[in-house]
């Protein structure tokens, strides 16, 4: 059965997506629509739906003259990303808590937990990225609250980006910031799991500000 335009589109928009994060198409480059949908073997048709969605998500800027270019990161840009994970995964670490504690299992957080150990466990730096950031993902799941997963789903490609930039970061340090929210947020107590949250996003912060200015990003 010949492949719905929607779905190829998808297909290119993450095979794009994991280029960029992987660094494939560096920052501040042109992805050229013509050259692109050769190299992929698809007519421009899906590499112009995929671009909006890259856009969107924060991937790539269109720019006149130039078209569509990979967004470049800069101290300011990981400033707002961290603010709105404060506003975002400190209000949803308390609610998850609130759905454990009225009986909502915590299962699907303690696998992506497991999935984490084992990426860290092979060394796989694409990986770690990917798990860190779907555990983020899984806490505001378990919110049961459609607005926040909207909202998450919108800026964790970026987290994913920013996650692999800064890989030079011991990764074991992470995996025990989450253990503690995993347990923080299994207790079922608000506040408690509130301000792990918190803690967690600071400390992440300050690390990969660091991790930035060592590879020369203002």
């Amino acid at each position: 059965m010949e492949e719905r335009p929607e779905s190829l589109s998808r297909q290119i928009y993450a095979m794009l997506r994991e280029g960029i994060i992987r660094g494939r198409w560096p920052q501040g480059s042109r992805l050229a629509e013509q050259r692109l949908a050769q190299e992929f073997q698809v007519s421009r048709v899906p590499m112009r739906e995929a671009v909006p969605m890259l856009e969107v998500d924060g991937f790539v800027q269109t720019l006149p003259r130039r078209g569509a270019v990979v967004s470049s990161w800069s101290v300011k840009a990981a400033n707002d990303l961290f603010d709105l994970r404060l506003c975002l995964e400190v209000g949803a670490a308390r609610y998850a808590a609130r759905e454990v504690a009225g009986g909502a299992s915590t299962g699907p957080l303690e696998a992506a937990l497991e999935q984490s150990r084992r990426a860290v466990a092979e060394r796989d730096s694409y990986a770690i990225a990917r798990d860190s950031t779907a555990f983020h993902e899984i806490i505001v799941d378990l919110t049961d609250n459609a607005l926040m997963r909207s909202l998450m789903r919108s800026v964790s490609g970026r987290m994913m980006w920013l996650f692999f930039m800064t890989s030079e970061l011991d990764p074991v340090d992470a995996l025990s910031g989450h253990e503690e929210l995993l347990r923080a947020i299994g207790s079922g107590n608000e506040r408690v799991a509130e301000s792990v949250a918190y803690t967690h996003i600071e400390s992440d912060r300050l690390e990969s500000l660091v991790a930035l200015k060592r590879l020369g990003i203002a």
